[in-house]
């Protein structure tokens, strides 16, 4: 079977892509459609790679209990995305490190947070604690694909090529750490729950912390009115993915069933996988590599 057009969830493979990240001169506000985004997505994502070091813990933890060939190769094509994630962000960190001053200690908190968790935590909480963490990340990346007129269209081509590789792939994997969750320990519906409360605070807190620190760098904390759009644009980001979260907290959710998931629905990640998967360049993606990739006239991908 055709995988390209399957269920972007079944039988995804390993990419290890590899960006030109070095720039320390990178306008890290990336995005001209909207400016806004790109910080808040800056800020989403810091903590990003410690989590999937977590991860990789949680999954590897699990595998010995998993009897079923499916989702063991799921299991190990997800370490493999995730570990490859983590190598490009915290390239991507490096640069953002000597432009905003506080990211430093911000990506060290994060990383010692993570690193004692995967250290102290049961395999219960290991699994579950990822299971609810992923949920927001396969329905951020599925929003974004979605959005990517409004807020991505115009922006630095390599940092725009990292998030939808990034987007696509979260999309990819969304459903393994709740597919192992389920296998090991689906009598505890009510702790799946709690964990995604427990990590969408997280989600949260950390967020805010780093785009407040980073808006004020850029400036847009300078008077009340500046600040309370800034903060506004945040919050509402925000909102949009615990909104679309909701459904996670239903009887007999699954992650393949959602409706943001579906073909119909991100022809963008669909054209990208066909496109990838033939070899086609993927590092840097400005507006006549989409329309490539879409198989589009360019003036279609405008703004």
């Amino acid at each position: 079977m055709d995988t390209i057009n399957a269920h972007p969830m079944d039988g995804f493979p390993v990419r290890p892509l590899r960006f030109a990240l070095s720039d320390q001169k990178r306008d890290f506000v990336w995005s001209r459609t909207n400016p806004r985004f790109a910080l808040f997505f800056n800020a989403f994502v810091l903590h990003v790679p410690y989590f999937e070091h977590y991860l990789v813990k949680s999954m590897r933890a699990a595998m010995p209990h998993v009897d079923d060939p499916q989702l063991l190769r799921d299991m190990r094509a997800i370490v493999g995305q995730e570990a490859n994630h983590a190598k490009v962000f915290v390239e991507y960190y490096a640069s953002m490190k000597q432009h905003y001053p506080k990211v430093p200690a911000l990506c060290d908190y994060n990383d010692r947070y993570y690193t004692k968790k995967a250290k102290t935590d049961t395999l219960k909480q290991l699994v579950g604690y990822t299971a609810g963490y992923e949920t927001f990340t396969f329905l951020a990346g599925a929003i974004i694909l979605q959005n990517y007129n409004k807020w991505l269209v115009d922006s630095d081509p390599t940092i725009k090529a990292m998030f939808v590789w990034h987007q696509v792939e979260e999309v990819e994997h969304g459903a393994v750490a709740f597919e192992v969750y389920q296998k090991l320990f689906g009598d505890c519906e009510w702790y799946r729950r709690w964990m995604i409360v427990v990590t969408v605070t997280h989600m949260v807190r950390e967020t805010y912390k780093a785009y407040t620190h980073m808006a004020r760098v850029e400036g847009w904390m300078s008077n009340p009115v500046k600040a309370v759009k800034s903060l506004a644009s945040c919050t509402g980001l925000l909102l949009r993915f615990v909104w679309h979260a909701l459904p996670v907290l239903r009887k007999g959710y699954h992650p393949r069933k959602h409706p943001l998931v579906t073909r119909q629905q991100n022809p963008i990640q669909i054209a990208w996988r066909r496109y990838e998967k033939a070899g086609g360049d993927v590092l840097e993606i400005d507006r006549a590599k989409m329309a490539e990739i879409m198989k589009l006239a360019p003036e279609s991908i405008a703004a």
